[in-house]
């Protein structure tokens, strides 16, 4: 039966697949979603069974309240700051805005993987840009700067890598980018940075107008089941791109968690803290055995096993462990439990000491021949 005619993009656009969180009748340790490995804590949801109970009303679609909560945090005009429907509600915002046939979008890539299907979506061109060492090389990201460039993505900490580029590093490569060109620093993971050369790339709103941040309540915060998250830059331009975020995207229920968020945020950040240590702990103990593992500033760790990634996925699938497997690439294993980060690392130690016989012989020095 003929279907309605579509973008013809879609016949070549992969669908975001999540990594199954269940094998069988058996749940397992979720270790592949980058989500907090804390539990809400009661003011949180407090907030959210308060917010319940006028869910047959609209949210208020500026979030003025968590807006104005925001922008005195970070003290700067209510004008500059923008909250979505998630960080990943505003990237697309951002595509929307700026793109069009013939616009080109660079970024780093391995980088987050939504980047190239946002691209598409909005009748972009993608310039991918290798990393060099797991890292944005900023200097050969400038030089594909062109007259057709209309976006730039920095996500840092990198996704699935966890590095990070410097607070110097990123103001160098801003003096390079004409200010027509709209650049997007995706700070997604910021809170989890213990580098201390790394500062927030909010700094850098008031000198580069061309410059947006964008945060997000789904990782530090803990909120990724209610999508809510924010950008900050200068006024005329998110004046601008408030224009392409649909209104009422932000619900009353997230709005209200979220500032319930905020009001606890150094136990929130004393989580955070516990998530860092379990990071650098499992980083030394793989290290101690032989793996090369980045040094990782997310709530996750990377592994680059090249073409043995499938096959290590589905050693830990067997194991009960979900990880992310980015195929050909590697594996980015999220922080969490305690038990459930020993878990992975005793399947990291087998997978090394007794290869499955599939990947016998072919393992690299990266990924423990």
């Amino acid at each position: 039966m003929p279907m309605p005619r579509l973008r013809t993009a879609l016949d070549s656009l992969a669908s975001y697949r999540p990594t199954d969180r269940t094998r069988g009748h058996h749940h397992l340790r979720p270790l592949s979603a980058n989500e907090s490995a804390h539990r809400s804590l009661p003011p949180v949801i407090a907030a959210v069974a308060e917010a319940g109970l006028d869910i047959h009303r609209y949210p208020d679609p500026g979030c003025a309240e968590l807006t104005r909560e925001l922008a005195r945090r970070h003290g700067v005009d209510q004008g500059r700051v923008l909250v979505g429907a998630g960080s990943l509600a505003l990237l697309q915002a951002l595509f929307q805005a700026a793109g069009e046939p013939g616009a080109e979008v660079v970024y780093a890539w391995r980088s987050f993987e939504l980047y190239p299907v946002l691209a598409d979506l909005a009748w972009m061109r993608s310039v991918r840009v290798p990393l060099n060492d797991e890292t944005h090389d900023l200097a050969a990201m400038a030089t594909r700067i062109t007259d057709a460039t209309r976006l730039v993505l920095i996500c840092n900490p990198n996704n699935p890598t966890g590095t990070v580029v410097g607070g110097d590093a990123l103001q160098a490569f801003l003096d390079r980018v004409p200010p027509t060109c709209l650049v997007a620093l995706d700070e997604a993971y910021v809170e989890y940075v213990g580098e201390p050369r790394v500062s927030s790339g909010l700094r850098l709103c008031d000198a580069y107008p061309n410059l947006v941040v964008l945060r997000t309540f789904s990782k530090a915060y803990g909120l990724a089941g209610l999508r809510v998250g924010y950008l900050v830059g200068a006024v005329d331009l998110v004046t601008q791109l408030r224009k392409a975020c649909l209104a009422y995207a932000v619900n009353s229920v997230a709005q209200r968690a979220a500032l319930a968020a905020l009001g606890i945020e150094q136990e929130l950040l004393r989580q955070v803290a516990t998530t860092v240590a379990e990071r650098q702990r499992i980083r030394k103990a793989l290290l101690a055995d032989g793996w090369d593992v980045p040094d990782c500033q997310g709530n996750f760790l990377w592994l680059r096993l090249g073409e043995n990634s499938a096959a290590f996925g589905r050693w830990c699938l067997d194991a009960g462990i979900a990880v992310r497997v980015f195929d050909g690439e590697g594996i980015r294993v999220s922080i969490g439990a305690a038990p459930d980060n020993d878990a992975f690392r005793a399947a990291a130690q087998q997978w090394r000491e007794k290869p499955p016989a599939v990947t016998a012989g072919a393992l690299t020095d990266r990924c423990g021949a």
